[in-house]
C-alpha cells in the first residue's frame, strides 16, 4: 500500500547537552553540536528548510524490510511528485533502493555483453574509459536523468575547443620549426661553421619546443564520434531496462546532438584535378577516380607485387580485412568465383580472425580477367616459395607479402595511399576503391541489388544512399536520355540527299553514323557516313546552337527518309559525349540502325475457303510416339 509521509527539516545545530545541563566539548575544546531537525523553530517560516518524503515498499527476501527516503525538496509538491515517480518505478521493476554508480553498472554491462565482435567491445570500451566512465560514473543509477547527458557533452564540446586551440598552437610550432631547419639549410656549402651555428641552434630550440608542444595532443571529438557515444550508452540503459528496469527510461534517446552528414562521394572531374594540382585541396573526404584515372593507376602499378590486389579492390570492392583473410580454398578458379567468409580486425594493431557479419558473407563473381590475375599471382607466389625455400612462410591467403606473410590491413593501406603519391594521380582512400566499384558497376548498366549482394550491405538503401556516386558519363547519359525523349523541329538544309548503297546493307539492316561538324559561326554540317574514311551518303546543313541542335537535325533528317523509303528506325545511339572539353561545341555524333519493312501481301491466298494447316515432320513423329 503506498502510503508516503512527508517532513520538513533543515541543517540547523545546536549545541550537545550532557546529563549534568552543561554543553558537551569535543577533544580539541570545541562544543559538540547536532542537527535540529524537525524540531527547528524556525520551521515555522515559509522558505526554512527542505521536505523529505518515505515510504516503504513490499518486505523483500526472508521479510526485510525496504525503506524509502529522499530529501532536498523545496515545496510538498515536488517531494509528493517524486514519491509518486518512484513508487511507480519501483512498482514497474525498477530497483529504487540501490546505491550503484552508473560506473559500476557500465563495467557491469560491458562484462555481460558476451556475445559482442572484438572491434565492437573494443569502441565500446574506448567510449566508456574516455568518455561516460568520467563524466558519468560517479553518478547513482538511479538518479541518471537526462540533464547529466547534456552537461557530459556540453563538456565534450568544451574540451573540443581547447583541443583545437592546442592543435592551432602546435601547427604555429611546426610552421616555426620548419622555417628554422629551412633557414639552417639554406646556410651549408658556403656558411663558415661559426656563421652556421645560430642557425643550428634556431633550428633545435624550435624543435625541442615543437616536441614539448605536442605532449598532450588529442584528437578532436567530432559529431559523428558524439553520436556513436551516444549509441553506446543506449545499448547499455536498453540492456538495464531490458534486464533489471534499471532506468525508468532510455535517457540517451531524448538527447539532442550536432547533426551529421554522411559525406557523399564526390568524382575527380578534370576542373577538380586542376584545382587540387594548384591548391593542394581535396574537393571532398570520400572522392571517387573515373575510369581514365583508373585505368592510369591501373598502368602504374603494373609492375607492382601486389598487381592483382589493387585489381581486385577496383573491380570487386571488397573490404580492406576480407581480402586480407582470404584463403585459396575459398577461391575457384574454374568457376570464377570468390567466397568471402572470413575478415581480418585490428585492435590495437594486433589482428584477430573474426566471422563477418551474416549479411557480409558471399560469393563475388570473378571476370576471366580477374581470375587471370589470381592465376598469374599464384604463380608469383610459387617462384618465391621456390626463392624463400625453409624460410618461406606458409599461410595459406592468397594475398601475402613477398615472402608468404600474411598483409596487415593498415599496411595495405599505407602501401596503396604511397603508390598513388608516387603515381601523382588525385588523391582517393583504399576504401574510397568500394565505392569505385560500386559506381563503375553501375556505370556499365547493372543493377542496384547486384551492386548490394556484390558489397555485402544488408539493404539496397544503405548502397544507394552510400555508393551511387554518380560519373559524368553517367550524368552525360542521362542528360541525353531527357533530352531525347522530347523531339525537337531543327530546320535543316539538303545538300546531297540521303542514298544508301547495298554495300552499308547487310541483310535487312543498315548502320551508318551521322557526324556534324561546326563550321562558321551557328553554321553546321551533316553528313552520314559507313565509316570514318568511306565517302558521304547524304550531307545536310543547319543554323544551330550547338551538339544538341545537330543531333536533333540528324534525328529528323533519319526520320524524313525512312518515311519516305519505307524504312523503319531501330535505333539511335548519342555518342557526343565522346568529345571533351571545347569539342563538345564543335562535334557531334550519333550512330542509327535502320531496318527494311518489307512484308508479305495477301497475294497468293484463297479467301474465299480456309487453307489446310501443315505440320511439320517433328510435330508428326510427336504424336505418332503419343500414339
Amino acid at each position: 500500500m503506498f502510503d508516503p509521509s512527508y517532513t520538513r527539516r533543515c541543517a540547523c545545530q545546536e549545541p550537545v547537552i550532557g546529563k549534568d545541563g552543561r554543553p558537551q566539548k569535543q577533544a580539541n575544546g570545541k562544543p559538540k553540536m547536532r542537527k535540529i531537525g524537525a524540531s527547528c523553530p524556525k520551521l515555522a517560516e515559509k522558505d526554512h528548510g527542505t521536505w523529505h518524503l518515505y515510504f516503504e515498499l513490499e518486505p523483500g527476501e526472508g521479510g526485510e524490510r525496504q525503506r524509502v527516503r529522499r530529501g532536498g525538496f523545496a515545496k510538498k509538491t515536488d517531494a509528493q511528485r517524486k514519491a509518486k515517480e518512484l513508487y511507480d518505478a519501483a512498482t514497474a521493476g525498477t530497483d529504487v533502493l540501490s546505491d550503484e554508480t552508473c560506473g559500476d553498472f557500465f563495467l557491469r554491462w560491458i562484462k555481460a555483453k558476451k556475445s559482442l565482435a572484438r572491434t565492437t567491445r573494443h569502441g565500446y570500451q574506448e567510449h566508456l574509459d574516455n568518455y561516460l566512465v568520467p563524466h558519468l560514473g560517479h553518478i547513482k543509477r538511479r538518479d541518471l536523468k537526462v540533464r547529466h547527458l547534456d552537461l557530459m557533452y556540453d563538456a565534450i564540446e568544451r574540451e573540443n575547443a581547447e583541443r583545437i586551440l592546442h592543435r592551432l598552437r602546435v601547427t604555429e610550432l611546426q610552421e616555426a620549426r620548419d622555417e628554422a631547419h629551412r633557414a639552417w639549410v639554406k646556410t651549408a656549402g658556403y656558411a663558415k661553421r661559426e656563421e652556421r651555428r645560430p642557425y643550428r641552434q634556431a633550428f633545435l630550440e624550435a624543435n625541442k619546443a615543437l616536441r614539448e608542444g605536442r605532449r598532450g595532443l588529442r584528437k578532436v571529438t567530432s559529431p559523428a564520434t558524439m553520436h556513436r557515444i551516444n549509441d553506446t550508452l543506449s545499448s547499455a540503459l536498453t540492456w538495464g531496462i531490458k534486464r533489471e528496469q534499471a532506468f525508468a527510461k532510455n535517457w540517451s534517446q531524448l538527447v539532442e546532438l550536432p547533426s551529421v552528414t554522411r559525406p557523399k562521394p564526390i568524382v575527380w572531374t578534370p576542373e577538380r584535378v586542376e584545382h587540387w594540382k594548384r591548391t593542394g585541396e581535396k574537393p571532398g573526404p570520400v572522392m571517387v577516380w573515373t575510369p581514365k584515372l583508373t585505368g592510369e593507376f591501373l598502368d602504374f602499378v603494373k609492375d607492382d607485387w601486389l598487381y592483382e590486389l589493387w585489381h581486385s579492390f577496383i573491380f570487386l570492392g571488397p573490404r580492406r580485412g576480407e581480402m586480407a583473410a582470404v584463403p585459396w580454398t575459398e577461391v575457384s578458379i574454374d568457376a570464377l568465383w570468390l567466397r568471402i567468409s572470413q575478415q581480418i580486425v585490428e585492435v590495437a594493431y594486433q589482428l584477430y580472425g573474426e566471422a563477418p557479419k551474416a549479411e557480409s558473407v558471399r560469393t563475388v563473381s570473378l571476370s576471366l580477367e580477374s581470375a587471370d590475375n589470381l592465376v598469374s599471382f599464384r604463380a608469383k607466389q610459387e617462384q618465391k616459395r621456390q626463392e624463400w625455400g625453409a624460410a618461406y612462410v606458409e599461410t595459406g591467403r592468397v594475398w601475402t607479402h613477398e615472402n608468404g606473410e600474411a598483409l596487415h590491413p593498415d599496411w595495405i593501406s599505407r602501401r596503396f595511399a604511397r603508390l598513388v603519391e608516387l603515381s601523382g594521380l588525385p588523391p582517393v582512400r583504399l576504401h574510397d576503391l568500394r565505392h569505385l566499384a560500386a559506381t563503375l558497376s553501375l556505370l556499365a548498366g547493372n543493377d542496384i541489388k547486384v551492386v548490394q549482394e556484390k558489397l555485402g550491405h544488408s539493404s539496397r538503401q544503405i548502397t544507394s544512399d552510400t555508393y551511387t556516386s554518380v560519373l559524368p558519363e553517367m550524368m552525360r547519359a542521362e542528360a541525353e536520355s531527357v533530352i531525347a525523349v522530347v523531339p525537337r523541329e531543327v530546320p535543316y538544309k539538303v545538300h546531297t540527299p540521303l542514298e544508301i548503297p547495298e554495300t552499308t546493307w547487310q541483310g535487312d539492316l543498315a548502320v551508318f553514323f551521322a557526324h556534324g561538324a561546326r563550321q562558321a559561326g551557328e553554321d553546321w554540317s551533316v553528313g552520314a557516313q559507313a565509316r570514318p574514311d568511306s565517302d558521304l551518303l547524304g550531307l545536310v546543313t543547319l543554323a544551330g546552337r550547338g551538339q544538341d541542335d545537330a543531333a536533333n537535325a540528324a534525328v529528323k533528317w533519319m526520320r524524313d527518309h525512312c518515311t519516305s523509303n519505307d524504312l523503319e528506325l531501330v535505333r539511335i545511339e548519342n555518342f557526343n559525349d565522346q568529345y571533351q572539353g571545347d569539342q563538345r561545341q564543335e562535334f557531334a555524333l550519333l550512330r542509327f540502325t535502320l531496318a527494311r519493312t518489307e512484308t508479305p501481301n495477301i497475294a497468293g491466298w484463297d479467301t474465299s475457303r480456309p487453307a489446310p494447316l501443315r505440320r511439320n515432320n517433328r510435330q508428326k513423329r510427336a504424336r505418332s510416339r503419343a500414339a
